[in-house]
């Protein structure tokens, strides 16, 4: 209907607006950047949004169909900083271009218009641009492919076309939103079908406008080996490996969104790598949320453990980090692999410097090559290339001939493939300072091409050229007063006295020579053909040195594109170097230990600390962070893990405990090195936690509803691999209704999951399942009281608490004296064991609370002359005899009171 609509809009516009409205109408869902001269403009419902989303002025140009026309505009040279704002918004833009030059369209006439094409989509998961990135987050796009059978089958694939990078994974309906969570896209793109199917409909409403529906086909599994062999330019895809249908058909969709988006453009795309099933530990979408592993529960990085840990050099390190803690591994020996590298950079602290030294200076050359394959990129993009092939073998030659683990020698030889011609013919034709952009020129190294050379030396030294012609010109005809000139009618010109004009033209071979162009009253003018030869070239010198530069440049461009699978090969080592040697980094100066994974069911964790309040810590109260051992290894000869149960005051460092025992099987899982004097894991395979207090009123649910849905989640998932984080289950209903559920749901774990599992509660009841539950211990966190306070020590110990000092912590907080004062006498009354039919009878048995407060609040108002007294004083204006008359004075009011 809409584009029918614009359709029939088309009919009655100007050329120039139905020219704007025919191709609004094939991008309806795209903000068209329209070219017009040097700005980009927008109409009607697209200049509405722009104006609001990017705060500039809305106008109007003209009418149509009654009304006027909305319009605003952004200038083409300041375009990608609209457009960062734009995408950072969720919105998609069309670049329309014009494609001829605005003459030729008056040629045809009047009514003509410039031709103009959309050349471009710009979407969030498709941007490549420097400024529009960030240089530490990867760019995704996903693609959700789906195959209808007997059994449904799902899979994703993901692309960063701003580095190559391409991957597909098996996944299933319970597990899609937490591995879409995972890879963390910025923007996924659905079957339509599939987006409107209503059993999906929980994950895309929570993946809001990041979800993109698009036309089926683009998903045809049947047709998608075409489409490959067509994108990579093969016959076959035997070499690429072996994939299911479902993996297909989401190969296929992001293919075909790369293509829908790009136009005529290609990405150097790596082929598309599988990542098994099982291979990462599987973290839901809560537990990664109130992990904060790679963004706070607010947003941010900062505060997250990603930020914690990161000590990379480079952009490259600091997204393969971010992937590596998004996606631990569950193979012991690969991240044994990974801990290697870590260990050989941490007792190498020289050679870790001096590397680190030379990463630091390594630009994201997988970024520049994308940008150049798109036809997006400019001289310091090649620069780059240079600089970061230089980089490399900087850094290969300070390993060469050391005895290194595996993960450092697969990087090595990652590097040893970059093409050594190439980067010497870099070497040979860039200058050492480049320009932004191309056409700019200036790039060219001088000495790499004679005819750039003359072309330069004419172009900028023309005058000295004609001056050495004019010199040897009087020379040859001795005419010591012979003068080269310039003027608009004649151009150059050689011009002589009347009395030297035998010399030009007296012989036959003078006249051949010297061509007659101007007899004026005392002088004569003639020209050359090598003067005429010269002149055509000095003003033609210009753009002839900009075109031998941009063949150039386009050479380059073209050995980069032919060398990018070496040089992203490269660009992977780089980072994997820059990220070992960043976490040996933090681990020295955190005094992180090297933890022992492997297939056993053991988690001893000695001096556990959490990584990122100990750094907050340090950092703004100068306070040490209070360690803590965990054990939750199988005892005796059954083999299943065991259960803490965590009992203590609010305040004393439970959630804490909880979380940083997540977070050391993360880093232990990724390859990192943990916070703790000694850490034993048994791989985990899923990871569960439920910590924190939330709601999600979009949904209808409440914080006890979502508390329930994701503790349901737990039980019915976790396996006897799995680690669970639990933290005061049952606390959003009635204290029975709470006590009963949180009991069942240790005895389930116990019994029916078999699981690790860590469990905070403050019902202090459950502490008497230890006596029937064999692998179930009680620890608690230790607080020591001290004239009616109470000092949280943060350690934890074995035994139970007898009560969690709520009023304590109540009066900590500034509650008003009579609440915490009415809370006392209320906690006296139920901790007498008179639980039953007590509650209804307290209004009775003690001071109703409205009554003690109207009592204090009257005793606030009585006069209070020492206060009055006391108030009156300034200690500043007092000499030492007045202010111990005041201190006699004030104590003699005292007394009287």
């Amino acid at each position: 209907m809409r584009q029918k609509a614009m359709q029939a809009a088309a009919a009655g516009a100007t050329p120039m607006m139905a020219q704007f409205i025919e191709i609004k109408t094939a991008n309806p869902d795209s903000l068209l950047f329209y070219r017009m001269g040097d700005f980009y403009e927008l109409f009607f419902e697209d200049a509405e949004i722009a104006s609001r989303a990017l705060g500039i002025t809305l106008t109007k140009r003209g009418k149509h169909q009654g009304d006027d026309i909305p319009m605003c505009g952004v200038p083409v040279h300041a375009a990608d900083d609209y457009l960062q704002k734009l995408i950072g918004l969720g919105h998609r833009v069309a670049v329309c271009e014009q494609m001829e030059d605005p003459a030729e369209a008056k040629k045809r006439g009047s009514k003509s218009v410039v031709k103009r094409d959309v050349i471009r989509l710009v979407t969030p998961g498709t941007i490549t641009e420097e400024k529009l990135l960030d240089p530490s987050e990867a760019n995704y796009l996903m693609a959700l492919g789906r195959v209808k059978g007997g059994d449904e089958s799902l899979a994703l694939a993901w692309i960063d076309i701003s580095t190559g990078a391409f991957r597909v994974a098996p996944t299933r309906p319970d597990r899609l939103l937490a591995d879409v969570l995972r890879i963390d896209p910025r923007e996924l793109i659905v079957p339509e079908a599939l987006y409107y199917d209503q059993s999906y409909r929980p994950v895309f409403d929570v993946l809001g406008r990041t979800a993109n529906p698009q036309p089926a086909n683009m998903f045809d599994s049947a047709s998608a080996e075409m489409r490959l062999t067509r994108f990579y330019g093969v016959a076959t895809l035997e070499g690429f490996g072996r994939f299911s249908r479902a993996e297909l058909s989401a190969i296929s969709g992001a293919v075909a969104y790369v293509e829908k988006t790009q136009k005529a453009e290609r990405p150097p795309l790596g082929r598309p790598e599988r990542d098994d099933e099982g291979a990462s530990l599987f973290i839901d979408p809560a537990t990664r949320a109130n992990l904060e592993l790679g963004r706070t529960l607010s947003g941010s990085r900062d505060g997250s453990l990603a930020k914690a840990i990161d000590r990379t050099v480079t952009g490259a390190g600091s997204r393969l980090l971010y992937e590596r803690l998004m996606s631990p591994l569950t193979d012991p020996d690969a991240i044994g692999g990974r801990l290697d590298a870590v260990s050989f950079f941490l007792s190498e602290a020289g050679l870790r410097d001096d590397a680190r030294r030379l990463l630091k200076g390594v630009p994201d050359i997988a970024r520049a090559l994308s940008r150049l394959a798109l036809n997006r990129g400019g001289p310091r993009d090649l620069g780059a290339l240079a600089s970061g092939f230089e980089a490399a073998h900087g850094v290969a030659e300070l390993l060469q001939g050391r005895e290194v683990p595996a993960e450092i020698v697969r990087a090595l030889s990652g590097i040893a493939g970059l093409p050594m011609d190439f980067a010497a013919h870099l070497d040979r034709a860039l200058s050492d300072e480049l320009p932004l952009l191309k056409r700019d020129g200036g790039f060219i190294r001088a000495g790499y091409n004679e005819e750039l050379d003359e072309m330069r030396a004419l172009r900028d030294q023309s005058r000295r050229v004609i001056a050495e012609m004019e010199r040897q010109l009087s020379e040859e005809t001795g005419v010591k007063s012979l003068k080269i000139r310039h003027n608009n009618v004649l151009g150059y010109y050689i011009e002589v006295t009347a009395n030297n004009a035998a010399a030009m033209n007296g012989t036959d071979e003078a006249k051949a020579r010297f061509i007659h162009r101007q007899t004026m009253a005392n002088a004569m003018r003639f020209t050359t053909t090598e003067l005429a030869e010269l002149e055509t070239r000095i003003a033609n010198a210009a753009d002839r040195a900009q075109q031998i530069e941009l063949a150039a440049f386009e050479k380059l461009l073209g050995e980069a594109v032919a060398a990018a699978d070496a040089i992203r090969a490269a660009a992977d080592a780089l980072a994997v170097l820059d990220v070992s040697a960043a976490l040996a980094t933090i681990a020295e100066a955190e005094d992180y230990c090297r933890p022992q994974v492997d297939d056993s069911l053991e988690f001893h964790i000695e001096g556990g600390r959490h990584p990122v309040v100990e750094q907050a810590l340090r950092r703004q109260l100068a306070e040490p962070f209070v360690a803590n051992d965990c054990d939750l290894s199988p005892t005796g000869e059954e083999q299943a893990g065991a259960i803490w149960l965590l009992t203590g005051p609010n305040m004393g460092g439970k959630s804490t405990f909880l979380r940083q025992n997540a977070l050391i099987a993360v880093m232990a899982q990724m390859g990192s090195f943990v916070p703790a004097s000694v850490a034993r894991i048994g791989v985990v395979d899923r990871l569960f936690s439920r910590v924190g207090a939330s709601d999600d009123l979009a949904r209808g649910r409440s914080t006890f509803m979502v508390e329930m849905v994701e503790t349901a989640a737990i039980l019915n998932q976790a396996g006897p691999r799995a680690l669970v984080i639990l933290d005061e289950i049952g606390r959003g209903t009635a204290t029975f209704d709470g006590l009963s559920i949180a009991w069942a749901a240790v005895e389930y774990l116990h019994e029916q999951n078999r699981c690790r599992a860590l469990f905070a509660t403050h019902f202090h009841e459950m502490t008497a399942l230890s006596e029937k539950l064999g692998r179930l211990s009680n620890v608690t966190m230790r607080v020591k009281e001290f004239e009616g306070d109470v000092v949280f020590l943060h350690e934890v110990g074995r035994g139970a608490a007898d009560r969690s000092y709520g009023v304590q912590v109540a009066r900590l907080a500034g509650l008003p004296h009579a609440v915490v004062e009415r809370a006392r006498e209320v906690l006296q009354q139920l901790e007498e064991g008179e639980t039953s039919g007590k509650a209804s009878k307290l209004i009775d048995d003690l001071p109703l609370f409205s009554v003690a407060a109207k009592q204090e609040a009257k005793a606030s108002k009585t006069p209070d002359r020492v206060g009055e007294e006391l108030l009156a004083i300034n200690p500043d204006d007092l000499t030492p005899r007045e202010a111990l008359d005041a201190l006699y004075r004030l104590k003699q009011l005292a007394a009287q009171k």
